[in-house]
């Protein structure tokens, strides 16, 4: 496979994730984070580090809003919860668990 489709298959997938992740709001940040060790965040975070890397003047809320598909801010609103005891029990254990 040569670079160019490579990039291509890889620009698709990325955009499907995305996709994916904003038609699936019932899904918490901490839930991902908890099984995957990644969120909608970081995945913003990434983007936004390719982009500066590249020269590409975009800011972390910018980036957020390619994620979610909308303000950061509106989506907290609309969609996010509060996270449990139990959800942050989870996801302090696996933090302990890199150390």
């Amino acid at each position: 496979m040569d670079k160019s489709t490579q990039t291509e298959l890889e620009a698709a997938a990325f955009r499907r994730l995305v996709s994916h992740l904003q038609k699936h709001t019932e899904v918490q940040n901490i839930e991902l984070m908890i099984l995957a060790d990644f969120c909608r965040n970081c995945l913003a975070k990434w983007y936004m580090a390719e982009a500066v890397e590249q020269g590409i003047a975009m800011d972390y809320e910018q980036a957020r809003e390619v994620v979610y598909g909308m303000p950061y801010k509106e989506w907290k609103d609309k969609f996010q919860t509060e996270a449990t005891d139990e959800q942050l029990a989870a996801f302090d254990r696996k933090q302990q668990a890199k150390l």
